[in-house]
């Protein structure tokens, strides 16, 4: 029997599963399905392993395959699919329509659907329902609108599996569909009604629950992503058909010991609800795949949940997304650079900073692999074979480097060395480390402590960057000390940290110790008092700026009255004292609306001073602070003597009322004259340490006051107003490049 007869019969139900040939020697992978030999290109590689999972993981026999097919009729090589897939083998003997289109790429960056309108175009070229776009990080699979112009596809979470019936195929289409952000949003708030009408919890209880079913959801998903099995633990049939008395909550025992070193979970935790309400909460979720929702829709919807659920309730309120999305592109997060939010809530800041600077990291791999596959096809004296292997040998090293699983890859030290998060509410903190999980990873850096503490790998100096959305309105009291419990380190973190940053780590650490039961506004240099109570968002710039390495940068949002709260004064001059002020945009009042905040605020971009540039601010401030004294000696020397000798004089004559008034005088004169002295000061010092700032006026930010989608002008998004020529975000890219272009153009300054 010939190699292409095994292969045909290995094709069908029941049959040893299908593998990997390779000769090696000559640089060879063998096709099953054109019963030949070929170079093995990367690209190869991919297109032959996604083969297998047809094969192996969705039943389709061989002789329902076509690979590199024509399907103009006309031999032309920009029309060859990769796959395509028929019902039945009967279907391709006679030439029906295909059932399925597969488009197979060997880059690393996320899948976008106008990445793949190859895919669509093939489906419609051949009238087939389905098309799948695969790549070496991701598939995705969709569904074509025959009714719907070219262009309009849907995303679906499946295929069809090879033996489908039409009933299959139905159920398919109607329980493992894509989702929109108010779709999954409105589902989960269901979700939580059921557990409170049903449970008598409050919202912040009943929250907990949610958080812990979408948790096992997400584990038994990853735990069968890989084999695409039919059979799914997460719905109400296999939950009852188990001999428990609470099967839901044994699954959870489970998702507790996977992510056990996460402590997540405490290890008595369980699942809260009556089984008849798991069952229910199981009945609304299983029809829903999170592992391959987009990330967007996800996060979206689960702030949105979120905003819904606490608003009012627990005091947590949520950055929208069009105002993280901007804050992020306006720091420009790179790769290495080490990221803090220091007041995390549900980790969104976070989790696009992962997203983005994971994508920088993808694309520049697959660039790295185009530019070597470019410069060795130049060479003419390669055999084919010898091209081949330059390739994949290229392939594999770029793919390690990639590998997120492989400690010490590129991928690996974004998710375990750069994010870094920690949120005072033990909820918030464990949402965010589930929420990053959904999202791919980077959660391992993300705690469960006060912010203004360093604990957990989170002290000064240590970040590049800061993003945050911090609770403000709130103050921090004398009471609010630094306890025992709250400085707690992992032994084995502790150990570590030391290894790794050596003093920089010991000396912060000493000093929180040394402020046990001591208050917290004592760790800081703003609050006027330890008596005195001190707002919260005053107390995080400092913290912020603290956390800086020199140059890091600033992203925060603060309420507007820090900017122009006259009795403020010495917070801004304190911030101006240590950074530059590299942008401030204010947003409209709606803006945090929806998420229960009324208050308007503005961001504000700052950069920390370099140590050289903190010299030199601290010597500018000096010699202008000197100029200014002695300016106004000689005036304030003659006025001291003229009414200390009348005080003096009034003492004499016993004339307590007019020494009084004479004392109270020179006091004012002094108090009046030190105001004016700083005040020129300041003004000197602006004049002498002069940089432009970026000012923008936001109008549309994406988000109404009712928390729907609205027009944004904050960065490039199909919905930037019509009149909007260029966005916020491309005027700060303009104003960065040339700031002297910028002196009232385009809402900056």
């Amino acid at each position: 029997m010939d190699e292409g007869a095994r292969d045909r019969q290995r094709g069908f139900k029941g049959m040893s599963a299908l593998e990997i040939k390779r000769d090696k020697k000559k640089g060879k992978i063998w096709s099953h399905v054109r019963s030949k030999w070929l170079v093995e290109t990367p690209e190869e590689t991919v297109r032959q392993e996604y083969l297998l999972v047809l094969v192996n993981e969705y039943g389709f026999a061989l002789d329902q395959i076509a690979e590199e097919m024509d399907l103009t009729g006309r031999g032309s090589a920009s029309a060859r699919a990769d796959f395509v897939l028929w019902r039945t083998t009967q279907d391709k003997t006679d030439d029906n329509a295909p059932f399925i289109i597969v488009e197979c790429k060997s880059d690393n960056v996320t899948i976008k659907p106008q990445d793949y309108g190859q895919g669509e175009n093939y489906a419609r070229i051949c009238g087939a329902p389905f098309f799948v776009t695969h790549n070496s990080r991701e598939t995705k699979y969709w569904r074509v609108k025959k009714d719907k112009v070219p262009g309009y596809t849907e995303e679906i979470e499946n295929i069809p599996h090879g033996d489908a019936s039409e009933k299959d195929i139905e159920e398919l289409l109607s329980k493992l569909r894509a989702f929109k952000e108010k779709e999954f949003a409105d589902l989960l708030h269901k979700c939580h009604n059921i557990i409170r009408n049903r449970e008598k919890k409050d919202p912040a209880a009943a929250f907990d629950e949610i958080a812990k079913v979408l948790f096992i959801k997400v584990y038994v998903e990853r735990s069968l992503l890989t084999r695409r099995n039919k059979t799914n633990l997460f719905t109400v049939d296999v939950l009852k058909g188990q001999i428990a008395e609470n099967p839901l909550d044994n699954l959870f025992q489970e998702t507790k010991r996977a992510y056990a070193a996460d402590k997540i979970f405490e290890d008595d935790e369980h699942i809260n609800l009556k089984p008849a309400t798991g069952e229910a909460i199981v009945k609304e979720l299983e029809k829903y795949n999170l592992s391959d929702t987009s990330e967007d829709v996800k996060g979206v919807a689960f702030e949105r949940f979120l905003g819904r659920t606490f608003r009012g309730e627990i005091g947590q309120f949520f950055t929208p997304r069009t105002i993280v999305e901007f804050m992020v592109h306006m720091v420009d997060p790179q790769e290495g650079e080490i990221v803090c939010d220091p007041a995390s809530g549900s980790g969104g800041f976070l989790i696009r900073v992962f997203e983005i600077v994971r994508e920088k990291i993808l694309a520049d791999a697959d660039r790295e692999y185009n530019a070597f596959k470019a410069e060795v096809e130049e060479d003419k004296s390669l055999t084919e074979e010898q091209l081949a292997k330059k390739l994949q040998d290229k392939f594999t090293e770029v793919q390690a480097l990639i590998d997120q699983k492989r400690e010490g890859s590129r991928l690996w030290k974004l998710s375990n060395r750069c994010i870094y998060g920690t949120d005072a509410n033990d909820r918030m903190a464990r949402t965010s480390k589930m929420n990053m999980i959904m999202h791919g990873d980077g959660h391992g850096g993300v705690h469960h402590h006060d912010g203004f503490l360093n604990v957990n790998g989170i002290f000064e100096g240590r970040f590049d960057i800061i993003l945050t959305n911090p609770p403000f309105g709130a103050n921090v009291e004398p009471t609010d000390k630094v306890l025992e419990v709250d400085i707690k380190v992992n032994p084995a973190a502790e150990e570590r940290y030391l290894k790794e940053y050596g003093d920089l780590y010991r000396e912060p650490q000493n000093r929180v110790k040394a402020a046990l039961n001591k208050p917290i506004a004592s760790l800081f240099d703003l609050p006027k008092s330890d008596k005195a109570q001190i707002k919260t968002e005053v107390l995080f710039i400092e913290r912020c700026l603290d956390l800086l390495t020199p140059g890091g940068r600033l992203g925060i949002v603060l309420p507007e009255g820090i900017f122009n709260n006259p009795s403020l004064a010495y917070v801004r001059e304190f911030t101006e004292d240590r950074a530059f002020l590299r942008a401030v945009v204010s947003l409209p009042q709606e803006t945090f609306v929806s998420s229960g905040a009324s208050v308007k605020c503005s961001l504000l971009f700052l950069q920390k001073f370099t140590e050289e540039e903190q010299q030199k601010f601290d010597e500018t401030y000096t010699i202008a602070k000197a100029e200014i004294e002695a300016r106004y000696a000689d005036e304030i020397k003659t006025e001291r003597e003229r009414l200390e000798s009348a005080i003096e004089a009034a003492k004499q004559g016993k004339d307590t009322g007019e020494r009084k008034a004479l004392q109270k005088e020179l006091k004012d004169y002094l108090k009046a004259m030190e105001v004016r002295q700083i005040t020129e000061t300041r003004q000197l010092l602006k004049e002498r340490f002069d940089y432009p700032i970026f000012m923008y006026e936001a109008e549309k930010v994406g988000i109404s006051a009712t928390g729907e989608e609205d027009q944004n002008e904050l960065y490039p998004n199909v919905n930037q107003p019509a009149d909007c020529e260029k966005t916020c975000l491309e005027w700060y890219r303009e104003f960065l490049a040339d700031p002297s272009a910028f002196a009232v153009e385009g809402g900056a300054e």
